[in-house]
C-alpha cells in the first residue's frame, strides 16, 4: 500500500542535487568576488598615487570578474544578492566613482557598471570618504588646486544619499554609511577651510613683508 511519503526519497534527491549546484556556483564565485574587492583596492591606491591608467586597468580587471561571478550564478540568481558579491560590486562602484571624481569625469551609472541599486548607493558613499584621503595627501604637499571641488564633490554626494529614504533592508544599510559620511565630510570641510585661511593669512603677511 502506498503512503503520502513514498515519493520523499525522489524529492529529497532532488533538492540535494540542486543544493549542491548552489553551493558549487557559490564556491566558484568567492574567490572571483575576493579577488575583484582586491583590484578595486588596487585602483584606489593607485589614483592616490597618481597612476591614472594603472587604476583603469585595475577597475577594467574587476569589471571582467565581476561579469564572471554573474555567470557563475546564473542558474542560482538568489545568491547575486549575497554578501560577498554585493561587497565586491561596492567596491567596484567606489573605485569607479573616486576615479571619475578625481579626474573630472562624470560619474559612472549603476547600469554602466552593471550593479544593483544598493550597491550602486553605498559605493558612492564610500567613496565621497576616500575623497577625504586624497584632499588630505593634496594638503600635506601645498596643494589645494582640488580641494574646493572635491569638497563640493562630496558634499554633492552626502546630499543625495540623505534624501534615500527607504528601509536599510532594501539599501544595504545605506543609513550608516550616509551617518558616517556627514562625519567626514564636517571634519574634511574644517580641515580645508583652516588650511585655506593660514594660506591666505600667509599670503597676506608676505605682502606686508614686501611693503615694509
Amino acid at each position: 500500500m502506498s503512503g503520502p511519503t513514498d515519493n520523499l526519497d525522489a524529492i529529497s534527491e532532488q533538492v540535494r542535487n540542486n543544493l549542491t549546484a548552489k553551493d558549487k556556483a557559490r564556491e566558484a564565485m568567492l574567490p572571483m568576488s575576493r579577488e575583484a574587492i582586491r583590484c578595486c583596492s588596487e585602483a584606489i591606491r593607485a589614483v592616490h598615487r597618481q597612476e591614472i591608467e594603472k587604476s583603469r586597468r585595475l577597475l577594467e580587471s574587476a569589471a571582467g570578474l565581476l561579469k564572471e561571478c554573474e555567470t557563475a550564478l546564473a542558474g542560482s540568481p538568489e545568491l547575486v544578492n549575497t554578501g560577498s558579491l554585493r561587497d565586491a560590486q561596492k567596491e567596484y562602484v567606489e573605485g569607479c566613482a573616486v576615479l571619475s571624481i578625481v579626474t573630472g569625469q562624470l560619474l559612472p551609472t549603476p547600469e554602466e557598471l552593471g550593479v544593483d541599486s544598493a550597491s550602486y548607493l553605498n559605493g558612492l558613499g564610500e567613496a565621497a570618504s576616500e575623497l577625504r584621503r586624497y584632499l588630505l595627501d593634496g594638503m600635506r604637499k601645498g596643494d589645494l588646486s582640488q580641494g574646493e571641488a572635491l569638497l563640493t564633490a562630496m558634499d554633492d554626494i552626502y546630499s543625495v544619499l540623505v534624501t534615500i529614504d527607504f528601509p536599510d533592508a532594501v539599501t544595504g544599510g545605506l543609513r550608516r554609511t550616509t551617518d558616517m559620511l556627514r562625519g567626514v565630510l564636517e571634519r574634511t570641510r574644517s580641515d580645508l577651510t583652516l588650511v585655506m585661511t593660514q594660506q591666505d593669512l600667509a599670503a597676506r603677511l608676505e605682502k606686508v613683508e614686501k611693503r615694509l
